[in-house]
């Protein structure tokens, strides 16, 4: 009999250091800017991605430091969890969170760091870094809904 994964197995705040952060699929997807209407509170993904993510690997160029050089990034931390909800549907916090099961293409399924390129679930290819764009024409790269699933 084989032990099922640790994922399977334990609630987000069981889980070691270690564990939490290989749940991150590195799709890229949660770096992208996004815009809230004022009005209705819905929140819009833009194709424009934090000046420190890789655009071809879909990493952080310096995750230990990230929050220090970009003050607005957001860390997903387990008191947050209620909040997972604007994460894409996708992303392995926000599936735990909800009691759902890992796709298969996540690395921790398929045992590859290429399989969420290869599923066409990163944003690798697709996506400008902040450095490219004017904060001001961020609202011209506003991607359709079904982009982020």
């Amino acid at each position: 009999m084989t032990a099922k994964p640790f994922w399977e197995t334990k609630a987000l705040s069981e889980m070691t250091t270690a564990e939490w952060e290989s749940l991150c699929d590195r799709c890229g997807r949660c770096c992208l800017h996004k815009l809230e209407d004022e009005d209705t509170d819905e929140v819009y993904y833009t194709s424009v991605a934090c000046k420190l993510l890789d655009t071809s690997s879909c990493q952080c160029k310096d995750y230990p430091n990230r929050k220090d050089i970009v003050p607005e990034c957001t860390v997903l931390t387990l008191k947050d969890v209620e909040l997972f909800h604007w994460l894409p549907e996708t992303c392995a916090y926000r599936l735990i969170s909800e009691r759902k099961p890992l796709f298969d293409w996540h690395p921790l399924v398929s045992g590859s760091d290429e399989s969420v390129h290869q599923a066409n679930i990163s944003v690798k290819g697709w996506v400008h870094s902040e450095n490219d764009i004017a904060e001001d024409d961020f609202e011209d790269y506003i991607i359709p809904h079904t982009m982020i699933r």
